[in-house]
């Protein structure tokens, strides 16, 4: 069985990957910025570990020991415009969502690289893909995570590090019930805002994304991306289908 360490594992997807890791046999280091919110989860480690601080990471992986594998999970989202978005919220999703991913791989991959052998799963979405209004600060932030994990699949395969990408689309995890929101009364975007939730489409539970995930870890030679669900295997197949000189949007929508 393998060493796996996982970035926000305090609830949601986090915590259930953690779970189901920890059922299969695996030696599971769950992690957190606030370590206290990991009690009850059956692992052999609760580290803190904030992926935004570089001390933070360090020392998390040190107390962890041997990593065959990394789960990148942290992230945050927003709901905005971009007209309007702050920016201050746009740089603090790519400290988290993309950043933060490659800080702890970065912590990470000498010793798998030293070794001849290792795995980094990221969690992405189907915003790695495609775009939804209203969350495009979130699905730029994807875009920007995929791309460097495609990079370091390229870069690290010849070290014997493999690199895969987890997709799901909407998940019952409460993230989107916790997104800072900015679209006061009387905005001229508030009309799509509320027609987002017909556009993220059905909703997988965090149990079903962490079974996905659980898989390609044990997968003895896993794909760059894997869908979680069938809801994001269809729309990920719909938008490679669809033509590339015009924007994409799976759900019509007049708002």
């Amino acid at each position: 069985m393998s060493s796996v360490l996982i970035t926000g594992a305090s609830r949601g997807i986090g915590r259930a990957i953690a779970a189901e890791l920890a059922d299969r046999g695996h030696r599971v280091i769950a992690t957190a910025r606030r370590p206290e919110t990991l009690a009850g989860l059956p692992v052999d480690q609760r580290l803190r570990l904030d992926v935004t601080d570089q001390e933070s990471v360090d020392r998390a992986v040190r107390a962890a020991g041997d990593i065959d594998v990394l789960v990148s999970n942290a992230g945050d989202t927003v709901r905005a415009p971009l007209e309007s978005v702050p920016l201050s919220e746009v740089e603090r999703l790519f400290r988290l969502n993309t950043l933060g991913a490659l800080r702890v791989a970065q912590a990470v991959l000498p010793a798998m690289r030293e070794r001849g052998e290792g795995r980094l799963l990221f969690v992405s979405s189907i915003q790695g893909r495609l775009v939804l209004p209203m969350i495009g600060p979130y699905g730029a932030s994807k875009w920007a995570l995929e791309a460097l994990a495609e990079t370091l699949a390229i870069e690290t395969g010849h070290f014997g590090v493999r690199v895969s990408v987890v997709q799901p689309g909407a998940v019952s995890s409460g993230g989107a019930e916790r997104a800072r929101v900015f679209v006061p009364d009387g905005d001229p975007y508030a009309p799509l805002y509320q027609a987002l939730p017909a556009l993220r489409g059905d909703v997988v539970t965090p149990e079903e994304v962490a079974a996905t995930v659980a898989d390609t870890v044990e997968h003895p030679d896993p794909p760059l991306r894997v869908p979680a669900g069938a809801p994001a295997e269809r729309v990920l197949r719909a938008r490679k289908e669809a033509p590339e000189d015009e924007p994409f949007l799976a759900t019509a929508i007049d708002w």
